[in-house]
């Protein structure tokens, strides 16, 4: 993974309701920059068929989970349908300090741990939201991932992540995968270029003000 030293890295956080589009969305935002880092999480439920311990998650037990919480090795935790995630801190603080953006696909639990963390004038924090509640439930069948009886819970659970979009600095109405996957871009290029994250340009504005006195003489 590459990284760049002139400028700070951003922790880079998507939440929605289950179904909204958030995972297919950070999908596609690592397909378009190889260099963003993804914060795989832990958690204590069970491998799906399909996934790769530390690519799609750390798989753990529960008392392993809690004596991470418990020693401050989460920068974020939940506890969600029974089971825990968290993201582990140090690989996140260690791709920042290097200029490298970490891409979190979390609830709005670990969204507000996280913007309240001493971390949290890096972060830049996005909200899906779905066209209707319709589709919503459409896409949760469709994608044929979860029982009847689960996708009832997480419907139950979906107004209680829509309540909390008014917390996110950006939020994007995903009707059109594709041109949400373009307004994402365009704010993830901005805020690149936010004052704050590049720690490189006090020095430069420096050097330019001993140019321009050496030229003139002051």
């Amino acid at each position: 993974m590459s990284s760049n030293p002139m400028r700070r890295g951003l922790l880079i956080i998507l939440s929605s309701p289950s179904g909204a589009g958030k995972s297919t969305l950070a999908r596609r935002l690592m397909t378009w920059d190889a260099s963003l880092a993804f914060s795989v999480s832990s958690t204590t439920r069970k491998m799906r068929k399909g996934e790769e311990e530390g690519t799609d998650y750390f798989f753990t037990d529960e008392d392993k989970f809690k004596q991470q919480v418990s020693d401050g090795d989460m920068l974020e935790h939940a506890h969600v349908f029974g089971k825990f995630y968290g993201s582990p801190k140090g690989p996140v603080e260690a791709a920042i300090s290097k200029g490298q953006d970490v891409l979190f696909d979390i609830d709005w639990q670990g969204a507000q741990q996280i913007s309240n963390s001493a971390l949290q004038k890096h972060v830049l924090s996005i909200f899906i939201l779905p066209p209707s509640i319709m589709e919503l439930e459409r896409r949760l069948k469709v994608r044929g991932q979860d029982t009847p009886e689960v996708i009832t819970k997480r419907m139950q659970k979906s107004w209680d992540e829509i309540s909390h979009w008014s917390g996110y600095d950006y939020v994007l109405i995903n009707d059109d995968i594709d041109a949400t996957e373009e307004k994402l871009k365009s704010i993830l290029a901005t805020e690149r270029l936010r004052r704050s994250q590049q720690p490189g340009l006090l020095d430069h504005v420096r050097a330019l003000q001993s140019e321009f006195e050496k030229k003139n003489d002051l």
